[in-house]
C-alpha cells in the first residue's frame, strides 16, 4: 500500500522526494504530500489525488536538503487534503509520514484530546504519532520517537523530521517495509527499492522493531533495546529499466509479455548441468520430509490462487496432504500445527501482513516454514527456514501477472523435488516432468503471439456486465484467478465456480448473452466440460472456451475458442492464464480505466 520516501544530503531534497514517490505510484494511493525543513521551519505540502497535483503546488527548486514524502491509500479517514500525509503537531515543528495502522490510536487520541487538550485536524491514525512525538520531545528526536513507539500498537513504517534538528531524519519499522539507501554525502529512506534505484544500489534492509538515525554522512541502526546493529549492505543487481515500460502502453501489458522470461529464469536457475533440480534455498532432507504429515499453503489474493494450484501439484507428485487457506482467515482459526507440519507462505512482495503474521503463528506452534517470494530480503523471506525466490523481476502493475506464473513454476518444482525426495516419483517421471517444464517458455511465446485474438474478443465483450468463469479440476482454481483479474482492472462484477456446481444454483443466473469463460484444459475432464458448456449455451450464454490444441470438438459447442499448446494437465494453468490476463487487460483499456493503478487497490497490503 502507501509509499514513503525520505532524503537528507548535500542536494536539494524536493526533486529526490518527487522522483521517489513517482516510482512508488504502482503501490496504489489517493493523495500525496511532502514535508521539508527549510529556513528553520517545517513546511508541509499535500493534496488529494495524483502526484501531479502535488507537483503543481510546490517549488521543485526549494532550498532544502531534508524532507520526507508520502503517497497515501486511505484507511482512517476519506481521501482529502487534510487527511493526506505528512501530518504535524500543533505548532508544525514535527512532521510524520506513516505506512500501516496504529491499532490503539483512538485510545491515544482520546488521552491527547482530553488530558492534553490537543485539537486534531484530520481523521487519521497517523496524526496521533506527530502529537505523541511532540509530547515526548525534549531536543532529541530519536529519543522522542522511541518513547512514542512504546505507546503504540499496530503495524508501521515511520519517517520523522523536526524543526529544531535540520540535519537529522529518524525512521522506525514494525511489520511494514522500510529500507535505507546509502549515497555519498546523502542518505535515503523508502518503502521499496524502485524509489531509490536512480540514486543508489546500496541498500540496508531494516528489520522489525528497529530505529534508524540518519544524517547526510551517517546511518545508525538501533534495536528496541537501543543497541547499535551492524548490517550488511545489500547491492541491487537488477536494472532500473526493469521497472520502466520500455515502449509498452502499460506496465501490466509489459509484465504479461515478460512471463516467458520470468518462467525461464525461475526454472533454469534451479537446474544443474545434469538436468537435475538444484534447490539451494530448500534444505529439507529426505528424512525431514518423511516426518512431515501435512502441508499448509497460506497466501492472499493471486498468491492464494497459485497456492490452490500448487496444492494439487504437491498432492499429485509428492503424495502429501495439503491444505490451502487465505492468510486473513488462517490467522484466526487456531489451525492444527505441530513439528510435523510444513507451512508454505506465498507472497510477491514478502511483506503481506496477514501472510507474515500467519507465518509467525505457524512458527510459534512448531512448524517448519518455507516461503515462495519474489523480493529478495523481504520479511517473509528473512523469517523462513527454507526459501524459494521467484525470478519475476520487479512487478509494477497492481494486478499481479508474472508473479503468478513464476509462483506456479515454484510450486511445480517444489512438488517434483518433494516427490523425487520421498520416492513418490520415479527417476523417469522426475525427468519427464522437468523436460516438459523446459518447453514452457517457448509455449508461452506461442500463446502471446495470438494476443490479437484476445484483443478482438475484448472489443466485442468489453461492455458485457454479465461474466463468469467455470472449469473443472485445476481449471476451477484457475477460473478464480481469471475472474479476479477481470474484477481488479475492469471493475466488472465477475465470479468463478467449479463447473460441476452449475446446477446447484449458479445456472439460475444464465440468460441471453451472459458471457461465460469456460476452461477445458484437463484431458480427463474434457467430456464433462463439453456437457457443462452445452448447459449454459442452451440458456442463451455466449461461451468463450480455452482448450488444448487437438480438442477441436469444443468448437461445436462454443462461440469462440482459444487454443493453448498441448501440455500435461498439471502444467496447463501456466499457459491457460495468459489469454485470461490479456482479456482483462484489453477490457480494462477499452473501458478507459487506469490499468496499472486500479481504484481502491494497493500493490502490497501491509495492514489487515
Amino acid at each position: 500500500m502507501c509509499g514513503i520516501v525520505g532524503y537528507i544530503g548535500k542536494n536539494k531534497a524536493v526533486p529526490y522526494l518527487i522522483e521517489g514517490l513517482s516510482k512508488l505510484e504502482y503501490r496504489g494511493y489517493d493523495s500525496a504530500g511532502i514535508a521539508v525543513n527549510i529556513g528553520g521551519e517545517v513546511k508541509v505540502y499535500k493534496t488529494k489525488g495524483r502526484l501531479k497535483n502535488l507537483e503543481n503546488i510546490i517549488d521543485m527548486d526549494m532550498d532544502t536538503v531534508l524532507g520526507i514524502g508520502h503517497t497515501r491509500w486511505a484507511t482512517h479517514g476519506a481521501p482529502s487534503d487534510l487527511n493526506a500525509h505528512p501530518h504535524t503537531n500543533l505548532n508544525d515543528t514535527i512532521a510524520v509520514i506513516h505506512n500501516g495502522i496504529i491499532e490503539n490510536y483512538m485510545e491515544i487520541k482520546e488521552w491527547l484530546m482530553h488530558d492534553k487538550k490537543i485539537a486534531f485536524k484530520s481523521e487519521t491514525d497517523t496524526e496521533v504519532i506527530a502529537h505523541l512525538i511532540d509530547y515526548y520531545y525534549e531536543g532529541d528526536l530519536l529519543r522522542a520517537v522511541r518513547k512514542a513507539v512504546d505507546r503504540m500498537e499496530g503495524a508501521y513504517a515511520i519517517g520523522v523530521i523536526a524543526k529544531d534538528e535540520p540535519e537529522r531524519l529518524v525512521a522506525v519499522r514494525k511489520d511494514s517495509p522500510l529500507i535505507v539507501g546509502l549515497g555519498e554525502n546523502e542518505n535515503f529512506i523508502a518503502s521499496d527499492i524502485p524509489a531509490l534505484l536512480k540514486y543508489t544500489r546500496e541498500i540496508l534492509l531494516i528489520e522489525n522493531d528497529e530505529f534508524v538515525d540518519l544524517t547526510k554522512d551517517s546511518v545508525t541502526i538501533y534495536n528496541s533495546l537501543g543497541q547499535v546493529q551492524e548490517r550488511d549492505i545489500y547491492k541491487v543487481t537488477w536494472d532500473i529499466d526493469a521497472a520502466e515500460k520500455e515502449g509498452f502502453e502499460h506496465f501490466t501489458l509489459k509484465e504479461i509479455f515478460e512471463q516467458p522470461k520470468g518462467v525461464k529464469e525461475t526454472l533454469f536457475r534451479r537446474l544443474n548441468g545434469t538436468g537435475k533440480l538444484a534447490m539451494e534455498g530448500i534444505r529439507l532432507t529426505a528424512e525431514e520430509l518423511s516426518n512431515i504429515n501435512k502441508i499448509y499453503i497460506v497466501a492472499c489474493g493471486t498468491a492464494y490462487h497459485a497456492g490452490l494450484i500448487g496444492r494439487r501439484a504437491i498432492e499429485a507428485f509428492a503424495k502429501i496432504p495439503v491444505e490451502c487457506d487465505v492468510a486473513s482467515e488462517f490467522r484466526y482459526r487456531d489451525p492444527f500445527i505441530d513439528d510435523r507440519t510444513l507451512f508454505i507462505a506465498v507472497s510477491q512482495s514478502g511483506e503481506t501482513l496477514d501472510t507474515l503474521q500467519s507465518l509467525r503463528e505457524a512458527k510459534r506452534k512448531g512448524a517448519r516454514v518455507m516461503s515462495i517470494v519474489n523480493v529478495v530480503g523481504s520479511s517473509v523471506a528473512r523469517e523462513s527456514d527454507d526459501l524459494f525466490y521467484t525470478w519475476a523481476g520487479p512487478e509494477i502493475g497492481v494486478a499481479s501477472t508474472k508473479a503468478f506464473t513464476t509462483q506456479l513454476i515454484a510450486f511445480y518444482l517444489v512438488a517434483i523435488h518433494f516427490g523425487h525426495l520421498n520416492g513418490a516419483l520415479s527417476d523417469m517421471d522426475y525427468t519427464e516432468l522437468i523436460d516438459e517444464l523446459k518447453t514452457m517458455p517457448e509455449k508461452f511465446e506461442q500463446v502471446l503471439s495470438k494476443s490479437e485474438e484476445i484483443q478482438k474478443l475484448a472489443a466485442r465483450q468489453f461492455n458485457n456486465e454479465k461474466v463468469f468463469f467455470m472449469g473443472r479440476g485445476v481449471d476451477s482454481d484457475l477460473a478464480l484467478e481469471g475472474s479476479l483479474k477481470l474484477k481488479e482492472i475492469s471493475y466488472i462484477n465477475s465470479f468463478a465456480i467449479p463447473a460441476g456446481e452449475l446446477k446447484h444454483g449458479t445456472i439460475a443466473l444464465i440468460e441471453d448473452e451472459t458471457f461465460v469463460v469456460s476452461l477445458a484444459t484437463q484431458d480427463r475432464l474434457y467430456e464433462k466440460m463439453l456437457s457443462n458448456i452445452k448447459e449454459v449455451k442452451a440458456r442463451g450464454a455466449h461461451v468463450f472456451a480455452v482448450a488444448k490444441e487437438g480438442h477441436g470438438q469444443i468448437e461445436k459447442v462454443s462461440d469462440e475458442v482459444f487454443y493453448i499448446p498441448r501440455t500435461s494437465d498439471a502444467f496447463a494453468p501456466l499457459l491457460a492464464i495468459v489469454p485470461l490476463q490479456l482479456f482483462a487487460y484489453y477490457v480494462s483499456t477499452l473501458r478507459g480505466n487506469d490499468v496499472d493503478k486500479p481504484r481502491n487497490l494497493a500493490k502490497s497490503v501491509t495492514v489487515e
